[in-house]
């Protein structure tokens, strides 16, 4: 079976990845006309209508820029990303554009592909600002790839953190959902946890589904479904659907606040009722829900 068709996994451009040890590669194509150059500001990125707002080195170059980013290129125009301060610590840019939030981002496929690599790494360079071997300040290398420690010389890389998300099922094919402690009342979704040091991605499937609800699950039903960066900061999701070979429900009370075995007919009421809600519109987890469903959820509000 193919797998799922996944927003945040759809770029299109090529990350171009020999092109960053230039020297001057930012500086460069800054000076290029024909660059363009998505704006980044806290979690929104600038946009007009149903595009990413993409703009000449010019036009932008008057905002107070935080760092660029190299992105790549596609039909040899070349990508950065001009990253601005957080929303509330400088006055709104001056751009006639709107601002979209990431995570509910709906826009072609080249547009998602840049922005979501571009707030993937902004992520990371908010939180790695210091070497981890002596603590000095590190300073922005290879179009932002990269931060080297000008005291030690070390150089260190964007880090990913896999993570499993599961779509399990019965015996009578209903689904499993929960609901966070963090979460309103009605809001759903599959289950999914951390890869731990040492673990292999269908064991993380079988441990995290015990721990979390004290259910367990086949280990020869889990089956891949597909992967989509969720840069929120910083995973990669990793979705599966398993076959539990237990029903009986044990909550993990700080991880976990509710849980239930859904039919279709319950969910399809639930939502009409408005009583489940909330699943993202951008998730793997809806994706799932909806592969295990058997068409489209709609449009229930999904929080930014």
């Amino acid at each position: 079976m193919p797998v799922l068709d996944l927003p945040f996994a759809r770029a299109t451009h090529d990350r171009a990845a020999h092109r960053r040890v230039e020297p001057r590669l930012v500086d460069d194509l800054r000076k290029e006309p024909g660059t363009r150059v998505l704006v980044l500001r806290g979690s929104r990125v600038a946009v007009l209508g149903q595009r990413v707002a993409l703009f000449a080195p010019d036009d932008v170059a008057h905002l107070a820029v935080r760092t660029h980013l190299f992105l790549g290129e596609a039909d040899d125009v070349a990508y950065l990303a001009a990253v601005l301060p957080d929303d509330d610590s400088e006055p709104a840019p001056d751009l006639d554009v709107e601002w979209a939030a990431m995570r509910t981002l709906d826009v072609p496929d080249l547009d998602q592909g840049l922005a979501v690599e571009a707030f993937a790494l902004t992520q990371w360079h908010a939180v790695h600002t210091h070497c981890p071997r002596c603590g000095a300040q590190t300073e922005v290398a290879q179009g932002g790839w990269v931060q080297h420690c000008p005291v030690d010389d070390s150089t260190h890389f964007p880090r990913t953190d896999p993570a499993v998300i599961m779509a399990i099922t019965d015996a009578d094919d209903r689904l499993l959902l929960a609901r966070g402690p963090e979460w309103g009342p009605g809001r759903r979704s599959v289950l999914a946890g951390f890869v731990e040091p040492g673990e292999g991605l269908e064991q993380a499937v079988v441990r995290e589904t015990a721990e979390e609800v004290g259910v367990a699950v086949d280990p020869g039903s889990v089956e891949y479904r597909g992967s989509q960066s969720w840069p929120f900061p910083a995973s990669l999701m990793l979705g599966f659907r398993a076959r539990a070979t237990t029903t009986q429900l044990v909550l993990q009370e700080d991880e976990i606040a509710e849980a239930g075995w859904f039919s279709r007919e319950q969910v399809a009421t639930a939502l009409a009722d408005g009583n489940l809600s909330a699943f993202g519109l951008n998730s793997i987890g809806r994706s799932l829900i909806e592969e295990w469903f058997g068409g489209p959820l709609g449009n229930q509000p999904s929080p930014v």
